[in-house]
């Protein structure tokens, strides 16, 4: 799996390479700012792309407005963001276009190595990788919300909000300490309340998702 990675710190992004390489990946480039992540994503067609938001030359959310303006020339390009802080703003920005795909965490996750490579390959897969810091922000914000949403119970939220942080459904059981059946049957009653059709449960997953994070929704 080729990665193009941009982080402007000399020793996170040498971290991440052999982090990353470690655990598989091939680094098809490492750089250190917007312009150069833009020739990159576009000379080297990477399976994902792991961005800091913050890069030179502007130092507030180049990383991430180079990123997204790949996806609208790529449509689909898997986009994991890093960020230093929880920004609403990026998260909605980067869920806006209503594919999957797409990641964003917290650069704390990078120390769990094994969580953050799984959220790498879970975007890589078109799926998405959300931090759950987001997810609680994003959900207390909309709390008092109407519409589909406000239709599941407690229980159907937190399944979701496991979804949304790209647990499979054996995961979310673990986590919930229920049988995967019951996550199964919770997941069903997500999709109807949501109105997503039938379809590959992967695409339901994470149509799901951007119902629960998109703010046009």
């Amino acid at each position: 799996m080729r990665v193009v990675l941009a982080e402007d710190l000399f020793l996170l992004r040498d971290g991440l390479v052999r982090l990353l390489q470690a655990y598989g990946f091939e680094i098809a480039a490492a750089v250190e700012s917007g312009p150069e992540l833009t020739r990159a994503l576009a000379e080297l067609d990477p399976d994902v792309a792991v961005v800091d938001v913050r890069l030179p030359p502007t130092h507030t959310d180049e990383g991430l407005q180079c990123a997204l303006a790949a996806r609208r020339a790529r449509p689909g390009l898997p986009v994991l963001v890093l960020s230093q802080h929880v920004e609403q703003l990026y998260a909605r920005e980067l869920l806006a276009d209503g594919t999957g795909g797409v990641g964003y965490l917290l650069k704390d996750r990078v120390f769990d190595a094994a969580q953050f490579t799984d959220a790498v390959r879970q975007v890589a897969a078109g799926g998405t990788a959300m931090d759950p810091q987001v997810i609680q922000q994003l959900l207390s914000r909309r709390a008092a919300d109407a519409g589909p949403l406000s239709r599941l119970t407690p229980r159907e939220r937190e399944v979701l909000e496991l979804m949304a942080q790209g647990r499979t459904n054996a995961a979310i059981a673990g986590r919930l300490v229920v049988t995967e059946r019951a996550v199964a049957k919770h997941t069903a009653n997500i999709f109807a309340k949501l109105g997503l059709e039938v379809s590959d449960d992967d695409n339901r997953r994470v149509l799901a998702v951007l119902a629960f994070l998109d703010h046009d929704h």
